[in-house]
């Protein structure tokens, strides 16, 4: 009777210790989701929407996407900006074609095609893996923007291959202002970052774990690479189409094959690689230290009174010297430092 009573005791309290991290997880996402939603839109200025936090959220959005490939499922990939490129002309041209469609439902399809072009150009990831899979991804980048200036149909037979995006306008309100366009797009963000963290924490995000700790051991358990690796393709790729609609419509107005270059593709594979690989609070602290970074250096670029082409290469050589020091010091980037830093204020003054 004693040992029962000490075991219910301390399966209750192992039980307790699993719970409570969940509810401050929770208590701090509704904190932070109070605050971007009803605090931030009162001090913004519109030059804090625009160049700030609109960027930081699409790319947060596409940077979860890539984590999701290469931080869960394993599998590396170089063409987020061309899947990126595939969700913003797909929406503008169902937009375009098909009269009277709802805007989200034009962003979601454009995430669809998005993903469907992710399933096609995943198919190598069954026998190639690691730089060799990167390369095959490479070659996405290059042909889906081929595509998109030599297909005269996909940018509405424009001579310039530059197109104004149209408006959103969602249950007969228009999103035009930069405020406006920051609620939708945080809206959009925090639904789609919930479902990604709810989903790595299924059965569906523990087999893209095996798969990627190791695939050989994962299919002899009874895991099917195939629709588990293709299956990772598709929802990376949602999410980037999803972000590329967004950073047409939100942020550029313009759809142009030019914005989603193979620049953006390394910047978004920085993010991930700063913030954290496999963590989804990674891919929201690397976006925004990437969105902010260039601001300060240009910042103390400007104090110090440096030369021109001094300040113009700084931006590069410092992200440079991150990814060294990240890769060195902290593979696991400013989400494993936030969680030491958590660990350490949690136990101060006593730390013993």
């Amino acid at each position: 009777m004693y040992y029962r009573e000490a075991g219910q005791f301390k399966t209750t309290y192992a039980a307790d210790s699993r719970i409570f991290p969940i509810l401050q997880d929770r208590a701090g996402m509704l904190v932070l989701c109070a605050i971007a939603f009803i605090l931030v839109p009162f001090w913004a200025t519109p030059y804090t929407f625009s160049a700030i936090l609109i960027p930081f959220l699409i790319f947060s959005l596409a940077a979860l996407g890539l984590n999701i490939l290469t931080g869960y499922a394993g599998q590396l990939s170089l063409g987020s900006a061309a899947f990126m490129a595939v969700g913003a002309f797909a929406s503008y041209n169902f937009v375009l074609r098909i009269p009277g469609i709802p805007v989200l439902l034009a962003f979601v399809l454009g995430g669809l095609c998005a993903a469907l072009v992710g399933i096609a150009f995943g198919l190598p990831s069954l026998r190639i893996r690691g730089f060799y899979l990167a390369a095959a991804t490479l070659a996405t980048q290059f042909f889906v923007v081929w595509c998109m200036t030599k297909i005269p149909w996909l940018t509405n037979y424009s001579s310039s291959g530059v197109i104004t995006a149209q408006k959103i306008v969602i249950a007969g309100y228009s999103f035009d202002t930069p405020a406006s366009k920051y609620l939708l797009t945080l809206g959009i963000v925090a639904v789609m970052a919930l479902l990604a963290k709810n989903m790595v924490r299924s059965n569906v995000g523990r087999s893209w774990m095996a798969v990627r700790d190791m695939d050989v051991a994962a299919e002899v358990i009874g895991i099917r690479l195939m629709r588990t690796k293709l299956l990772a393709f598709a929802v990376s790729s949602f999410y980037c189409g999803v972000a590329g609609a967004l950073y047409a419509y939100a942020y550029l107005g313009t759809v142009e094959p030019e914005a989603y270059n193979l620049d953006l593709s390394f910047r978004i594979l920085f993010m991930i690689i700063i913030g954290g690989v496999g963590s989804i609070l990674g891919s929201f602290l690397g976006a925004a230290f990437i969105v902010l970074l260039p601001i300060l250096l240009n910042v103390i670029a400007h104090a110090l009174s440096l030369p021109t082409s001094v300040a113009s290469n700084l931006e590069l050589m410092v992200f440079g010297a991150l990814i060294i020091f990240f890769l060195i010091v902290e593979p696991h980037g400013l989400a494993r430092l936030w969680q030491i830093t958590k660990e350490k204020l949690r136990l101060w003054p006593f730390p013993h």
